[in-house]
């Protein structure tokens, strides 16, 4: 019965992808899809190898995106929605149960000419399984606060642009790889302040394995707990 109510729900929830397209800072919406690396579809990566995996698709370069200037410690807002809209549907459809996940990566230089790539993003926020009673996940609770969900960035970490990677993973139809759906949005920032913190970092495309407990997973078998991949937030 589990296996055909999952079934049913990969067939009816298909095509109901989504986008970052907005960023709030300290509560402020900055407007549509400013400061945002704006990818060409609402589609998702499914490919853990794949260079769309960093930034989506198109989204090694910020050339034609401004940067936004936050400080350390400020709360980044970062809201999805299925469609070019914030009215008239669920930002993620329901049944695209999975976690929430951020990222950060300080650019060498300038943000806009940053891709991303090699072992430069530290994990800042998750959530993943809420409630294995209820089977709540942060996707339910994303689609309660109509398509945001919100992280402080570390006060302890040093001025300069950064990336904000932002990732949502669908795991409905996760049972076989591929399956799980990455959505994945990036926001440029300036961040002043700060510290002086040298956290761990890992790479994305690279740190992701097919195999993971996190990325092939059946979430339609009373599932009591999840491990996003990715490992641990640091904590600053």
């Amino acid at each position: 019965m589990k296996f055909a109510l999952g079934l049913l729900a990969t067939a009816a929830l298909a095509n109901a992808h989504f986008t970052m397209q907005y960023t709030w800072v300290n509560g402020v919406d900055q407007g549509k899809n400013n400061f945002i690396r704006i990818a060409p579809s609402n589609n998702p990566v499914t490919d853990v190898n794949s260079k769309d995996l960093t930034c989506n698709v198109n989204g090694l370069s910020g050339a034609s995106v401004s940067t936004g200037t936050i400080s350390a410690g400020t709360t980044i807002t970062l809201e999805w929605h299925q469609h070019d809209q914030r009215t008239g549907e669920d930002p993620i459809s329901a049944g695209h149960k999975g976690p929430v996940l951020v990222y950060v990566a300080k650019a060498p230089s300038t943000a806009v000419s940053f891709d991303g790539q090699g072992a430069v993003w530290t994990k800042v926020y998750q959530s993943g399984l809420l409630n294995p009673s209820t089977q709540q996940w942060a996707t339910d609770v994303v689609n309660t606060n109509g398509g945001k969900h919100s992280f402080t960035f570390p006060t302890s970490l040093p001025a300069g642009e950064y990336l904000i990677r932002a990732e949502i993973i669908a795991l409905h139809t996760a049972s076989t790889y591929p399956g799980a759906q990455f959505y994945v949005g990036c926001a440029q920032f300036k961040v002043t302040g700060g510290g002086s913190a040298n956290p761990p970092k890992i790479a994305l495309p690279g740190a992701y394995k097919s195999s993971d407990p996190g990325i092939t997973i059946n979430i339609y078998n009373n599932l009591q707990s999840y491990t996003p991949p990715g490992g641990a937030v640091w904590s600053g």
